[in-house]
């Protein structure tokens, strides 16, 4: 493929453009919020100089992954709109070159910031991620529950955390319906409190435990005290530790590998809403870059109209088409969820439908 003297004008010009563009999103959205809670937190002596810029920094990647497709879709429109008003694609078009060979450097700039956007998912945005947890000292959610089933779908174990931090664990319950004789209590036979536990990668140990046993009128027939007890061993203690620890995450916080053993873990444990939910968002961070080479020709098919046509139509457009996207992708991750649509069809549904979009509106341009 031969580079022209066209192709780099194009490229550098639209490269130029979406790099201010993506710099004016970032700074539009740090500034109201992120920017003067963090200068708050500076000045109330919670943060130091060093920290508060770090935790400024660590929320970039976040920003960019969201910014990247904007940017291309305004340095697309805004470029090919200078252009256009210049009379330079008149020129373009006057020496034979076609719609898509003009826009090519746009395509291959394209192709670049999706690779961009989906390494920013994948890695920076899990690791700035873990970085601020450990600013902010934040700890998990106080609540996790698991339960065990038998082939037939009937529960045989339920293990309920109240509080854990690391691998330490504080006011555990274990629910035992193993060898139920009575059935009007929801099957359990044993309960064992324990005041404390820890987790290791081949089991649960549990401390300092009170056992009450239910006889078969459904009272408490013997109430024990067990200084040490394991509930989970092998490699069921070590997945289900890993699924209490990533369902504490948002999604966004978790590396595509992470992710995707999630996703295999949950079906285990046959979690079918989380499962569905989180393999939809798995198959987002593959489809979700690919929006920015759909914008990119957006902005292109946009700024490439006539000079006499109002150009607020197009820009209106391109901030239309970014929030309908945007918005609608809630809406996917319910269907989802609730198994009303297969995951992969919710995930590559958004992306198919804009691209729809774009092939009828370049069909209706006489280009």
């Amino acid at each position: 493929m031969k580079i022209t003297i066209y192709d780099k004008y194009i490229f550098k010009q639209v490269l130029i453009t979406t790099i201010v563009a993506i710099l004016l999103f970032t700074v539009v959205w740090i500034a109201p919020e992120m920017l003067l809670n963090t200068i708050k937190k500076t000045l109330e002596g919670e943060y130091t100089i060093k920290t508060a810029i770090l935790v400024l920094t660590c929320q970039l990647p976040l920003i960019l992954s969201k910014a990247f497709p904007v940017g291309l879709l305004l340095g697309s429109l805004f470029t090919f709109d200078k252009l256009s008003k210049d009379s330079e694609l008149t020129i373009f078009r006057a020496v034979g070159l076609p719609f898509w060979r003009i826009v090519r450097p746009v395509l291959f700039l394209s192709v670049l910031v999706s690779i961009l956007c989906f390494v920013t998912i994948d890695k920076l945005v899990p690791y700035s991620s873990d970085i601020l947890a450990e600013i902010k000292d934040r700890n998990p959610v106080s609540q996790y529950i698991y339960t065990q089933k038998e082939p037939s779908g009937k529960p045989a174990m339920s293990i309920i955390v109240s509080k854990y931090n690391k691998t330490k664990m504080s006011n555990v319950i274990v629910l035992d319906f193993s060898e139920s004789k009575y059935t009007d209590m929801h099957g359990i036979s044993q309960i064992f409190v324990a005041q404390k536990g820890k987790f290791f990668h081949d089991r649960w140990e549990l401390y300092d435990i009170k056992h009450y046993q239910i006889s078969s009128e459904g009272i408490f027939d013997n109430i024990n005290h067990i200084n040490e007890m394991n509930v989970l061993n092998g490699h069921l203690a070590d997945d289900i530790y890993t699924i209490m620890n990533y369902s504490t995450k948002k999604e966004r916080e978790l590396t595509n590998a992470n992710l995707f053993r999630y996703v295999k873990l949950l079906k285990m444990v046959r979690n079918e809403e989380t499962y569905n939910l989180m393999l939809n968002k798995f198959f987002q961070r593959f489809f979700h870059p690919f929006i920015c080479v759909l914008l990119a020709i957006m902005g292109c098919l946009l700024g490439f109209s006539k000079p006499r046509e109002q150009r607020l139509i197009g820009f209106t457009i391109a901030i239309g088409s970014i929030f309908i996207y945007y918005i609608t992708l809630p809406f996917f991750d319910l269907l989802a969820e609730k198994s009303v649509l297969p995951p992969f069809i919710t995930a590559i549904f958004p992306p198919l439908a804009f691209f729809a979009c774009i092939v009828a509106f370049y069909k209706s341009k006489d280009l």
